[in-house]
């Protein structure tokens, strides 16, 4: 297939971008910026220089798709109408038809839980509650939609488990996020991207599905396991270091073992978060 990928020079985006194309599809890869023309390209994909936010461009790129995954994310203020405006291109453009759309979404939509499933209720922190408005539009549209919830995603050096490690104090100690007590569940950046080339490939919608490895260690083990010494914190503490928005997320308790996308035909394979060649 033809797929368009929005944010192929991302985290997530990059490593869809190889399984996509080790998988045999060819792939359309928008860019804002002139310098990610090469970056793209070299990585195998046909870069189209452009805004998706540009509701008339962004049509007429997705009129010439076979499918598309929207794995972009400003990252900042401006996320909620950036995926509003790309979902509204999407319906657009691929409403009524069968073309299949990967909408990429967070397994911190369903907050807390030890057993958390698809059709757990709603419990989002506060800097991505925007989400659930803009992913119910999307699965209550005749779009063809399925959206991937990928847990804390680590791997290839990078994640947010990486911002944990990095974080040490004057004796070189991870800071843990609170008192490190809460569980965090995990995936490995390549085996997200594996998901996504077996939800492109269903011969129907999925809805939601968490992208998660069913590995959900706390905060602490993940933080022991770069063979250290950790040091806890205050609630607040991690709020003053890392920002309220973000602590209030990673302070979230989750548990869960990604049963609909193994049912789905996904095996996730990479070593655990808590093994060094996983972190790397």
């Amino acid at each position: 297939m033809k797929v368009l990928l929005t944010g192929a020079t991302g985290y997530i985006g990059s490593a869809v971008l190889t399984a996509l194309r080790d998988a045999g599809h060819s792939v359309v890869a928008p860019v804002r910026r002139p310098e990610a023309v090469g970056q793209v390209e070299q990585a195998g994909a046909s870069a189209v220089l452009g805004d998706v936010t540009d509701a008339g461009w962004f049509g007429e790129q997705l009129a010439t798709a076979d499918a598309a995954i929207h794995a972009a994310s400003p990252s900042d203020a401006t996320s909620a109408d950036f995926d509003a405006a790309v979902a509204t291109a999407v319906i657009d453009a691929f409403g009524g038809t069968a073309k299949p759309y990967l909408h990429t979404s967070g397994v911190w939509l369903w907050g807390s839980g030890d057993s958390l499933v698809e059709t757990s209720p709603y419990a989002p922190p506060a800097m991505t509650s925007w989400r659930v408005g803009i992913e119910r539009r999307l699965l209550e549209s005749s779009v063809a939609v399925t959206v991937p919830a990928p847990g804390i995603v680590y791997g290839r050096g990078a994640g947010l488990t990486q911002l944990l490690l990095g974080g040490r104090d004057e004796e070189g100690r991870v800071l843990l996020v609170g008192d490190g007590s809460q569980h965090w569940t995990t995936v490995h950046v390549d085996d997200v991207a594996a998901l996504y080339v077996v939800l492109l490939g269903l011969d129907a919608p999925a809805g939601h599905v968490l992208a998660v490895s069913g590995d959900s260690p706390t905060v602490r083990q993940i933080a022991e396991s770069a063979g250290v010494g950790v040091r806890p914190e205050s609630n607040d503490a991690t709020a003053e270091r890392l920002g309220a928005p973000l602590t209030e997320a990673l302070l979230l308790d989750q548990q869960a073992d990604g049963a609909k996308a193994r049912g789905l035909g996904w095996a996730p394979t990479r070593a655990g978060v808590l093994e060094p060649t996983g972190r790397g």
